[in-house]
């Protein structure tokens, strides 16, 4: 019997939600940055994500910049949906020696990442943990989007153009603890192209393209010597280093797109990479699995 280890974890997801139930009312399932569930004349956008010490933080890091990122984490997965940000439940699991003040500070760093983003905490759930133990800081958050500017992975088709926001590789220095979600961004693009597929770099490049060309049913063919790398980062580095929490998106009005980009966002760079392929697929080496 294979192990977690062997299977890896889009194995481990692929067996785990085969055969789950379904209904109705739930429009995109298992499988994307976000479920999306459709509650009266509404599309709902359902998502949780943690964060574990020693996992996505070193333990002694600020807590503050730990309550940031805990919340920006579920905040991009509601941008790459081309959504906005609604109500979220916290759930902090801890030892009884943590200080109290590591999680008032917690709280002050998710508070800050939501003045600036939107978004409201509405309740939760604390849990003690064996003496020792590591932390775990996980949000559930509900978002909402309109219709017409819902975007999932799966709509790409051969042609289109790949795009990046941002630089890529490096995360480790910092950036994955202080990241600005893309929802300025992603709602910028979904109210003036018509995007194909889009998702948010979590476990880098040469991770999740490959994700959402499968999910397209397409190939992809990237420029690596186009791919924006963050200074002082190599291309290898920039491909599987994850945590950018940038958009990694299909579009096919390309030219146009970046004229008007560099108009409104002066300050961050976008980046066309490649573009989907009916077949062809580049072979590309890294990424973070979780196991």
């Amino acid at each position: 019997m294979k192990t977690i280890e062997e299977l890896g974890e889009d194995g481990l997801i692929a067996q785990l939600c085969e055969g789950l139930p379904s209904t109705e009312r739930v429009v995109v399932g298992p499988g994307d940055d976000c479920a999306v569930v459709e509650v009266g004349d509404e599309w709902v956008l359902l998502k949780t994500d943690a964060v574990v010490e020693g996992v996505h933080y070193l333990s002694g890091e600020n807590a503050k910049r730990v309550g940031w990122k805990a919340v920006a984490r579920v905040l991009s997965d509601f941008a790459a949906m081309g959504g906005e940000p609604g109500e979220l439940l916290v759930t902090v699991a801890v030892s009884r020696e943590v200080e109290v003040r590591w999680l008032t500070d917690l709280y002050e760093g998710m508070k800050s990442c939501l003045e600036q983003f939107g978004g409201v905490i509405v309740g939760g759930e604390t849990s003690s943990l064996p003496a020792g133990a590591p932390a775990v800081v996980s949000i559930a958050g509900r978002g909402r989007v309109s219709r017409k500017r819902l975007v999932t992975r799966s709509g790409g088709r051969a042609g289109d153009d790949i795009f990046v926001t941002g630089v890529l590789g490096g995360s480790i220095n910092g950036k994955h603890l202080d990241f600005h979600p893309r929802l300025r961004e992603a709602t910028w693009l979904t109210e003036n192209f018509s995007l194909t597929a889009m998702m948010d770099l979590s476990d880098g490049l040469a991770k999740d393209l490959p994700r959402l060309a499968k999910a397209s049913g397409c190939g992809f063919s990237i420029e690596k010597e186009s791919v924006p790398c963050s200074e002082d980062v190599s291309l290898q580095e920039a491909l599987g280093d994850g945590e950018d929490y940038e958009l990694l998106f299909t579009c096919e009005q390309g030219s146009k797109l970046l004229k008007k980009w560099a108009d409104c966002f002066p300050g961050l760079r976008l980046t066309r990479i490649g573009e989907l392929t009916a077949d062809q697929e580049d072979s590309l080496v890294g990424g973070w699995d979780h196991f």
